[in-house]
Formats: structure tokens, C-alpha cells, sequence
């Protein structure tokens, strides 16, 4: 039992029988109660650690078909609705983009990108910085999983530079000469990229499904016009007020450029691979942007990548099946997924909803839009996972918004770009957070001092930038 918190896992197991005995509120069906306590224990499981996300989810979905809470007493068709989310498209455009996300690492293309860009920008310590995060941004679109992102591609990178300049992990005298600005720079874009688009992070796409069953249809290209003038503005701004809230020692690194130089030579020229990565990539890119003219959504473009990558041989059946990272993602989405939309489906989130609205119902959309957001973006101090939050919360926060009259498209959107945002308030809040963390360089109280900081800085960016753009556009 390595895997199991024995403690945890017996609280978890007890509030999800406390719940699951408490009689149905009055309008709540028994079933969706139950559902509930299911949901609610595994996703306080989750937060515990009582055990691995896979493994919570895993006995979540045993429990939901034994329990037949999904259809009483129709063995057979209970099942069948348990298992239904990994027939969702949302799954697996998430598990097939974690596979081209594969096809960067190992070709090489996303370090070329990142030292291209130091190359050009990192004289300085605010350029590099900067060079890192455009390194990211590029890298957003195909890339959902901003922990291969930003911990398998940028840290390694970040971290090596800031050595190079005499900032040691294991000497703290030294860690606010380069490595510290560098470290918190670098996670806090590329949150910023993951904001910016449906496929930037492993949690958009849940949110795209939970609007979709409210009846606001996001696409790829109405996410990507929505979060990129904000997410603009915040990649600009959040390196200048680090800088002064945060400022490295070492101002100028104009050894940078050359260093990426040397490293860019040891690469060699760009080979075949990486062209035909290359190739993917804006084929991706292109219909992404313009699928829906032509009916292909994202999964179906995301299907045709793929297979552009194994038919040329730049990925092959062996790198599929040892994505093991894509393959337990898809085991787990799906789980919360399936629960999530059942709660909605037998009704839980409507009631739930409509339970709220008497609470906030005499509040003008104007007070309850920054109500809703502001309890959305402090209430991830609670959650180790961005998509355990997305699964809890979005869609409930999203339904009681729109019922108080908040315009559905300017919240299911901010609501989506908070599901990135808010993991710069903890050092366990999003899934690189543990990676730059985990580098020394930054102490765990600057961490959250300065992410409180950056968190309110960002929430005035895409409330005031990200609203004004939204109306500007016709999204509400």
C-alpha cells in the first residue's frame, strides 16, 4: 500500500458514507444524491492525496456501477453510462494532443524553438525572461500539457542558464541573482499560455465540455480570440512587475545569446524529423483555426496529427503506447468527466444552482460576475489540481452566473482562463508548479506572497482587459 495515505483514505471514505446517508434534499433525486457523495469523496481524495488520481478514479467508477446509482436496478445499462465518458471527443483531444506534445520532446523542435528565442532576446535578465516565455506561448497551441510544457521542456533550459550565471540551486546566497526571477517568471507564463488557448492545458477542453452541455458552444478559434488580447497584456505586464516586486541581482546576461548559440550548434541543422514536426504543427494550427468552416472540430483535427506523425515515422506505435502520461490523463478525465455530467444530467446542478440564485438572486449581474470569479479564483488555495477544480465547480458556477442574468459567453470564457490563472497562488496549484518549486530557488513563502500578488494583478488584467475585449468582439 506505498500508494495509499491510509489516514487520508479513511476520511475520504468516511465523509463519502456520512453524505451518502443523509437523506435527498427536497427536488434532488436519491441517485443524484448518491452521486454526489461519490463525486464529492473522490474529489476530496484527490486533494488529500489519499491516493493517486488514477486509483481514485478508478474505484469511483467501481462504486458508481455497483451502486447502479446511474440506473437503478439495470445492472448492464449502468455500467455502460459509468464507462460513457471515454467515449467523449473532450478525452481524447486531450490524450492525442499529450502524444503530439511527445513528438516536440523528441524530435528536439521545442528546445531549437527555446534557444532560438534567448538567442535573439536573453542579453538581459528581463529578455530572457521574456525569450522563455515566447519559447512557451509558441509552444501552447499544440502543447495542452503545460507540465510537458513547462517542466520537460522550459525548466531544464531556464535552469541551466541561470547555473551558467552562477545561480546554485544548492547555494540560497545565490539563488536571487538569476535562478529565482526565472523560476517564478517562467511558471507564471506559462499559465499565461495555457489561459490563451482550448488546447494550452489539460482543463480547457473540460470546460469546453461543461459549457457545451449549457448550450454555449465554445471552438478552438472563439477560445483563441477571446484569451489572446488579455493574455497579451498579462504576458507583457507580469515580467515588468516581477522585475520590480522580485528583481534579480544580475540585470545584464548578454553571455545568454551565445550560450544558446553553442547549444544550437551542438543541435546541428534542423533535421527531417523536426521539419516534419514542423509540418504537423501548422497543419494542426491551421485547422484549429479555420475546422469550423469545414465541420472538422478539434479531436478530429487532433486525429489527423497524429496520424501525420505516425505515418512519416516522427512518432511510432512504441512512443504512443509509452505516453503513459497521456494514457493515465484519459483514465482519469474520463472518470470526472462521466460524473460531473451525470450530476448535471440527473438534475444536481440545477438544483444546486438554483439553491445559489436565492443567495445572490436580488445581486445585479455586474456585483454577482466579480462574486462568482472572485470564489472561483481564491477557492484553488484548496485544490492540487486544476482539473479537480474545473470538475467541482465550473460547471455549477457557470449555471448560477447564467441564471442571475451574467452574459453565458463572457463567463463560461472567464471562467476558463481562471482554470489556468489561479495556479500561480500555490506552489502544488497547477501541474508545473511542483517542478519549479521543486528547483530550490524559491522559498515557499515568497512563493505565495508573490503569487497572491501576481494573482490580483492578472484577475485586474482579465476582468477589465479580457471583459472590455469580449464586449468589443460581440461575445456578450
Amino acid at each position: 500500500m506505498k500508494e495509499i495515505n491510509l489516514k487520508n483514505a479513511i476520511i475520504t471514505l468516511v465523509i463519502g458514507v456520512v453524505i451518502w446517508f443523509i437523506p435527498a434534499p427536497q427536488g434532488v433525486k436519491p441517485e443524484a444524491w448518491h452521486l454526489f457523495a461519490i463525486f464529492i469523496s473522490t474529489i476530496l481524495g484527490i486533494i488529500l492525496k489519499a491516493a493517486p488520481m488514477g486509483t481514485m478514479c478508478m474505484i469511483a467508477l467501481g462504486i458508481t456501477a455497483v451502486t447502479q446509482v446511474l440506473a437503478p436496478g439495470e445492472a448492464g445499462k449502468s455500467i455502460t453510462l459509468a464507462l460513457k465518458g471515454f467515449g467523449d471527443k473532450v478525452i481524447w483531444l486531450i490524450g492525442i494532443s499529450f502524444f503530439i506534445a511527445r513528438g516536440f520532446i523528441k524530435t528536439g523542435l521545442g528546445n531549437r524553438i527555446a534557444f532560438l528565442f534567448i538567442k535573439v532576446f536573453g542579453k538581459s535578465s528581463l529578455g530572457l525572461a521574456y525569450g522563455l516565455g515566447l519559447a512557451d506561448l509558441c509552444l501552447a497551441p499544440a502543447i495542452p500539457s503545460n507540465t510537458a510544457r513547462g517542466g520537460g521542456i522550459i525548466y531544464p533550459i531556464m535552469k541551466s542558464m541561470a547555473m551558467n550565471f552562477g545561480s546554485l540551486p544548492d547555494k540560497p546566497e545565490t539563488h536571487r541573482k538569476l535562478g529565482s526571477f526565472l523560476t517564478l517568471n517562467s511558471y507564471y507564463m506559462n499559465l499565461i499560455a495555457s489561459s490563451m488557448f482550448l488546447t494550452g492545458t489539460a482543463s480547457n477542453p473540460m470546460c469546453q465540455k461543461f459549457a457545451a452541455d449549457l448550450g454555449i458552444n465554445i471552438s478552438w478559434m472563439s477560445w483563441a480570440v477571446a484569451g489572446f488580447v488579455p493574455g497579451i497584456v498579462a504576458f507583457i505586464m507580469v515580467p515588468l512587475v516581477l522585475y520590480k516586486l522580485y528583481p534579480p541581482e544580475l540585470k545584464r546576461t548578454q553571455d545568454a545569446p551565445a550560450m544558446a548559440t553553442e547549444k544550437l550548434k551542438e543541435m546541428g541543422p534542423v533535421t527531417k524529423n523536426e521539419w516534419l514536426m514542423l509540418v504537423a504543427f501548422f497543419v494542426l494550427l491551421a485547422l484549429w483555426i479555420t475546422g469550423d468552416m469545414f465541420k472538422i472540430d478539434a479531436t478530429t483535427t487532433a486525429f489527423i496529427g497524429l496520424s501525420l506523425l505516425l505515418l512519416t515515422s516522427v512518432l511510432t506505435w512504441e512512443d504512443i503506447k509509452g505516453e503513459k502520461g497521456a494514457w493515465d490523463t484519459i483514465v482519469w478525465f474520463a472518470v470526472l468527466v462521466m460524473m460531473a455530467s451525470s450530476l448535471n444530467d440527473l438534475g444536481f446542478i440545477g438544483w444546486f444552482s438554483e439553491l445559489v440564485k436565492t443567495q445572490i438572486g436580488g445581486l445585479s449581474w455586474g456585483i454577482a460576475f466579480p462574486v462568482i470569479i472572485a470564489v472561483y479564483f481564491f477557492s484553488h488555495y484548496i485544490f492540487a489540481s486544476a482539473t479537480a477544480h474545473v470538475a467541482a465547480m465550473y460547471a455549477a458556477l457557470l449555471t448560477v452566473g447564467v441564471s442571475v442574468g451574467i452574459p453565458p459567453m463572457l463567463l463560461a470564457m472567464m471562467l476558463g482562463f481562471l482554470g489556468s490563472i489561479y495556479g500561480v497562488l500555490t506552489h502544488y496549484g497547477h501541474g508545473p508548479a511542483p517542478v519549479f518549486f521543486g528547483s530550490g530557488y524559491v522559498d515557499l513563502k515568497s512563493w505565495w506572497l508573490l503569487g497572491l500578488e501576481i494573482g490580483l494583478v492578472l484577475l485586474v488584467i482579465y476582468m477589465a482587459v479580457g471583459g472590455g475585449w469580449m464586449k468589443l468582439i460581440g461575445y456578450y
